[in-house]
């Protein structure tokens, strides 16, 4: 009846066994770490650079979907105004979900550098080509 596990059990000694169980142990811990782990602590220290960046007058939005606008910074908390009626809430900093004001300035010095990249590109095709007019002239 148990057969099969006698042929499929290693032959190599009393150790042959164990080391490759231990390998696949390292391979697995590896996996995880770089998998679940990794990502993991990736993402809470983005989440603590974002609470540690708010910045008085920044459009927030809050885990629970709340949208304002900060107007006071304590030590763990900040005030935020939201809607018409000027809604006053304190909140704990970690309820932050994302800063749209600093996503903004994000794009907007993305496309800056896109935009100036293109102007150098523009710039250096425009010397190449007077360098082969000015050789040609030679």
């Amino acid at each position: 009846m148990f057969n099969f596990l006698n042929a499929a059990a290693p032959s190599g000694g009393l150790f042959g066994g164990s080391s490759s169980m231990i390998i696949m142990l390292v391979a697995f811990v590896a996996v995880f770490y770089f998998m679940i782990l990794r990502p993991e602590n990736k993402k809470k220290k983005e989440a603590e650079q974002l609470r540690a960046s708010l910045h008085k007058g920044d459009q927030i939005t809050t885990i629970g979907g709340i949208e304002g606008k900060i107007v006071n910074i304590k030590d763990d908390k900040i005030v935020i105004e939201s809607g018409e009626d000027q809604v006053r809430m304190e909140l704990q900093k970690w309820a932050v979900m994302t800063n749209h004001t600093a996503e903004k300035d994000k794009q907007r010095r993305a496309a800056e550098a896109k935009e100036a990249a293109q102007k150098a590109k523009e710039e250096r095709a425009k010397a190449k080509k007077e360098r082969k007019e000015n050789e040609g002239v030679r």
